[in-house]
């Protein structure tokens, strides 16, 4: 029987105009967290934000009250998920809806700024989605805005390295674009089935915010033909703290109705082989996680050593084949 989580609260935001595919990105978010079956967030923790209501000041009223919710409860999870244009000149911005060009500052939210709203929320748990920098269609772009994906400020790294518990995943690096897809973003899509348990390492019925980073880190190059990949932020590897649950307090995954199937663990092998796997499983993705880490560091994908991004693709099969082998 499906119960709620009650110490979830978020922020969603689809700034739609130009982008009409960040409202259904947004609103399939929205409905996920709120899904009784799913992640069982109360409606009343979450607040979802598209078009006309996802302008400047709207947003950043939002951010406050979500800051103000969550701080008065003692185990808060918090979410903040952003659909939408990313710009990095004159300075990085979300561009938000009814932006002006000629007016950043005014209808837009500079990064700093963004930073201050994120430093505010106190939550133990804190994870921040940024779908930005949408192409048109798969494979064309198209634009009034130049697209470029927004970088993590370097503000916003220095105020996440501070403590634990706070998780930013992007949907592609610097010199990116995100796609979108059918039905939706191929990043959003990604997350969709992170928050619904796949690639969970442990069935226990939490979507853990290590696993929902895994597994938008190997599903998006793939459906991407490695033309996009999601960065990540994290302040502390060892706290793969849960951020909902997957299947309303069910510990068993369920397969969403717009994706494929969540392949059904394989009892075939011997159990002390499964163990063995399991344990290289756990030692690749933190691998994984520790050279991300580093590459995270460099301004420019480009000036990224050659031997990072080897270490990266090789690490990335390895850990395809022991979940493969698992059934995960």
């Amino acid at each position: 029987m499906s119960k709620l989580y009650d110490s979830g609260f978020a922020l969603v935001v689809g700034v739609g105009s130009d982008l009409p595919v960040t409202v259904t990105d947004a609103t399939a978010i929205y409905a996920h967290l709120t899904d009784p079956a799913f992640c069982a967030y109360p409606a009343g923790n979450v607040t979802l934000l598209v078009e006309g209501d996802a302008r400047r000041d709207k947003v950043l009223a939002a951010l406050d009250d979500l800051a103000a919710k969550a701080n008065a409860h003692p185990d808060a999870t918090a979410i903040v998920y952003f659909s939408g244009h990313g710009v990095d000149k004159p300075a990085p911005y979300l561009i938000t809806h009814g932006y002006d060009l000629g007016n950043l500052d005014g209808t837009a939210i500079h990064a700093d700024i963004f930073t201050d709203r994120l430093r505010a929320i106190k939550a133990k748990k804190l994870l921040v989605l940024l779908d930005c920098c949408h192409a048109g269609a798969q494979g064309e772009a198209k634009a009034p805005l130049a697209k470029t994906p927004i970088p993590l400020p370097q503000s916003a790294i220095d105020e996440f390295s501070k403590s634990s518990g706070r998780v930013i995943i992007a949907s592609s690096r610097k010199d990116e674009k995100s796609w979108t897809g059918n039905p939706y973003s191929k990043f959003t899509l990604a997350l969709l089935e992170g928050l619904a348990g796949y690639g969970a390492f442990e069935e226990d019925g939490y979507a853990r915010v290590l696993d929902i980073a895994m597994w938008t880190n190997r599903v998006v190059p793939a459906r991407t033909s490695d033309a996009q990949h999601p960065i990540l932020k994290v302040s502390n590897l060892q706290d793969n703290f849960a951020v909902s649950y997957y299947a309303g307090g069910d510990d068993k995954p369920k397969s969403l109705p717009f994706s494929p199937k969540k392949q059904a663990v394989r009892d075939t092998f011997d159990a002390r082989q499964r163990v063995t796997w399991h344990t290289m499983l756990g030692h690749r993705r933190t691998a994984l996680l520790l050279i991300q880490e580093r590459m995270s560091e460099f301004i420019e994908y480009q000036t990224v050593p050659l031997q990072y991004v080897l270490n990266e693709r090789k690490t990335q099969e390895q850990i395809a084949d022991l979940e493969a082998k698992l059934g995960l």
